[in-house]
C-alpha cells in the first residue's frame, strides 16, 4: 500500500498561485498512491493568500477522477462574516481502496488566550488493503501557536488509537439489521500522518508514541489488549535509525522560523512496523510551504 501525505497550504505554492490540479499532478508523479492524505484544504476562504474561495475538496475529486473516493473533514466549519457564504477548513483523505468506515474526531481545544488558534480535527478512514487487511488511516494537523493545545491534541490522538484497538479486540454485539447499529469493521492496524507542528525533541512527539497505560483502561479494555500492545511508532527511525528525517517545513519560506524543520510525520501501529518498505521526502517542490512525504507498506 502506497501512502502520500502533504500539507498543501490550501494548494497555494510559494509563487502565490492557488492550483489544486498542480498539487495533485505533482503528487501523482511522485508516487502511484493508494491513499492520499492532505491537510489545509479549504472551502470559501477568499481572504487567504492567493484566494482559496473555491470548493477545494470538489476540485480534488475532479482532478483525481472516479477511481478515488474523496473524504473531507472540516475542523473549521462556519460562514463568512462578510458574505455569509460557507467556509470550511480541514483534512482530506482520498483513496482508491474500498472504504469500510469514516470518522471525524474533534481534537481538544483548551483555552489559551496568549495566542491565536483554531479548532483541530483527526479524520479517520478505514480502508481494506489487499496486502494489509483493514487499516485505519488517520490524518491530522495540530495547532501551530499553542503548545498547551498541541500537547492535549497529541494525547487525544493516542486515546483515539487506544479506543479503536479495544473495539477491535472486544467489538460490539453483532448487528445485521441495516440500522446505524449494524456491525462495522474494527481494526488495531493504523497509520497516523499529517502536519503535527512539533519536533522530535518535543514532549508531544513522545506522547503520541507512549505505551498503553493499564491504569487508564477499564478492566474489559485491559483484558482485550493485554496479549499484544500496539502503540503508534514513528516510521522514519524504523527505516533509518542512524539518520534524522529530512526537513519538511521552512525549506524555502522562512516566515515561520529561521531554520528548516521536520514536523510532518508518519506513525504506524507497531504491528505494521515490519511492513514498512520505504519512506521518502520530496525536498524540491515549492507547490506548498511543506514537503510531501511518501511511505510504502507491503
Amino acid at each position: 500500500m502506497n501512502l502520500l501525505t502533504w500539507n498543501t497550504q490550501w494548494f497555494c505554492g510559494l509563487d502565490g498561485k492557488v492550483d489544486v490540479d498542480r498539487v495533485i499532478r505533482h503528487a501523482q508523479a511522485l508516487m502511484d498512491f493508494d491513499v492520499l492524505c492532505l491537510q489545509e484544504v479549504a472551502v470559501g476562504y477568499r481572504g487567504l493568500q492567493g484566494d482559496a474561495g473555491a470548493d477545494q475538496p470538489a476540485q480534488v475529486a475532479a482532478s483525481l477522477g472516479p477511481d478515488f473516493k474523496v473524504l473531507f473533514g472540516a475542523a473549521v466549519d462556519g460562514f463568512s462574516a462578510i458574505s455569509g457564504a460557507p467556509q470550511r477548513f480541514g483534512n482530506l483523505i482520498a483513496t482508491r481502496l474500498p472504504v469500510m468506515a469514516v470518522e471525524h474526531h474533534r481534537l481538544p481545544w483548551p483555552a489559551d488566550a496568549s495566542v491565536r488558534s483554531m479548532p483541530r480535527l483527526c479524520t479517520v478512514v478505514t480502508v481494506m488493503s489487499p496486502l494489509l487487511g483493514a487499516v485505519r488511516i488517520m490524518t491530522t494537523h495540530l495547532e501551530f501557536y499553542s503548545k498547551v493545545q498541541r500537547l492535549a491534541q497529541a494525547s487525544a490522538l493516542r486515546a483515539i488509537h487506544i479506543e479503536a484497538c479495544t473495539q477491535a479486540a472486544a467489538p460490539p454485539e453483532t448487528s445485521v439489521d441495516g440500522s446505524p447499529f449494524q456491525s462495522r469493521v474494527h481494526t488495531p492496524h493504523a497509520i497516523l500522518c499529517g502536519d503535527f507542528n512539533l519536533e522530535r525533541s518535543d514532549p508531544e512527539y513522545e506522547r503520541i508514541q507512549a505505551s498503553f497505560n493499564p491504569l487508564a483502561l477499564s478492566s474489559q479494555a485491559l483484558l482485550a489488549i493485554n496479549s499484544e500492545e500496539n502503540r503508534l511508532m514513528d516510521v522514519w527511525p524504523i527505516l533509518h535509525p542512524e539518520s534524522p528525517q529530512p526537513p519538511t517545513f521552512r525549506l524555502f519560506d522562512r516566515r515561520y522560523g529561521p531554520e528548516p524543520v521536520c514536523c510532518d510525520f508518519v506513525f504506524a501501529s507497531d504491528d505494521l512496523a515490519s511492513r514498512v518498505q520505504g519512506m521518502q521526502i520530496d525536498g524540491a517542490t515549492q507547490a506548498s510551504d511543506h514537503q510531501p512525504v511518501m511511505v510504502r507498506f507491503s
